[in-house]
């Protein structure tokens, strides 16, 4: 997509926004955006909230159009921090509402399953989760406090380390997860729960969606203004 044809724009109402496309109200969530904004606009809502509102229209056109690619050039180190706060809440919104229930799904499926089945899924899963949460334990408490140390000007201990080292290691946290998909989907014995798989499905394509968008905020905004902010300190 060309982004001129995105929609978005700051003028736009927040209510308009939402009901063009529901989804970005785990944006507006993860952004500590209340609800009950009346007929405000995107930019007065960024201006209350201290939000920049070319920031948020880029994490929105990001979750609404597939082929959307942003850019930087409108973005500058003050969106750094934002940037950071959006990926711990996304962090937040995985491990406390996303995963638990995917892991349900999967609790109340095995039990209905035979035990060569129950162990392959066990074990994917177990693999995933603990994948994903180590996934996240680095960029908590690795990439984000030197982010972070570079915004003070302060590199402390972490003056060997740079962005790039988080770019050469990033690891698709997706995989597994399209493994454990693919079980369910071509493997498993027709007999066995159909309501649920449906469900675990739905689940990890949601999810699985989310983790594409957040990979891309990453790479495609935090990783090149974090680069520049490198360059500048030089």
């Amino acid at each position: 997509m060309n982004n001129s044809e995105t929609i978005y724009t700051r003028r736009m109402k927040v209510a308009d926004l939402i009901a063009s496309d529901g989804s970005l109200l785990s944006i507006l969530q993860r952004l500590d955006i209340k609800l009950g904004f009346g007929e405000a606009t995107v930019a007065e809502i960024c201006k209350k909230y201290n939000i920049s509102a070319e920031l948020f229209l880029i994490i929105c056109n990001i979750y609404s159009f597939r082929d959307y690619v942003p850019q930087i050039d409108t973005l500058s180190e003050n969106d750094i921090q934002s940037i950071t706060n959006y990926l711990r809440a996304s962090h937040r919104y995985y491990t406390t509402t996303c995963f638990p229930g995917i892991h349900d799904c999967v609790h109340n499926l095995v039990k209905e399953i035979d035990d060569v089945s129950r162990r392959l899924i066990d074990k994917f899963y177990d693999d995933y989760d603990n994948e994903v949460t180590n996934h996240f334990r680095y960029e908590e408490e690795i990439v984000f406090p030197y982010i972070e140390s570079l915004t003070a000007k302060d590199k402390g201990d972490n003056g060997k380390y740079n962005i790039g080292q988080f770019g050469q290691n990033h690891s698709n946290i997706n995989e597994k997860l399209n493994d454990l998909k693919n079980i369910v989907i071509k493997y498993l014995s027709e007999e066995y729960s159909s309501p649920l798989r449906f469900e675990l499905l739905n689940r990890i394509y949601n999810v699985e969606n989310d983790l594409r968008k957040h990979s891309l905020i990453e790479n495609k905004l935090l990783i090149p203004l974090v680069e520049k902010m490198e360059k500048s300190h030089e």
